[in-house]
């Protein structure tokens, strides 16, 4: 029996983790990208303020989805979170500097 509590408990955790993940990556990638069409847009800050509040509504929404009232999931929600933020800045490349581009 004690088995079968500790392979709940790691699905559980593995499932969690990833969905704070996949929230993460929605979340920072769409920065990545609200912050790419602003900087053409003759409105930035409406790109920003809506971008950001469709942003954690979602967010917001899915931690507590996933969490369903239980700490231990939101905790491994956020780090799936963090995770993503880890993910994101490793893989979406800075723009080239004005010094790597004239040398």
């Amino acid at each position: 029996m004690t088995t079968m509590t500790n392979l709940s408990t790691a699905i559980t955790a593995i499932t969690t983790l990833s969905a704070g993940l996949l929230l993460g990556l929605f979340f920072f990638i769409g920065l990545w990208w609200t912050i790419r069409r602003a900087l053409d847009s003759p409105h930035p800050a409406l790109w920003f303020v809506t971008s950001l509040l469709l942003r954690l509504a979602i967010t917001s929404y899915g931690l507590y989805w996933v969490a369903d009232g239980r700490w231990q999931r939101l905790l491994w929600c956020c780090g799936g979170f963090i995770l993503s933020r880890w993910l994101v800045r490793r893989f979406i490349a800075a723009p080239p500097t004005k010094e790597a581009i004239c040398s």
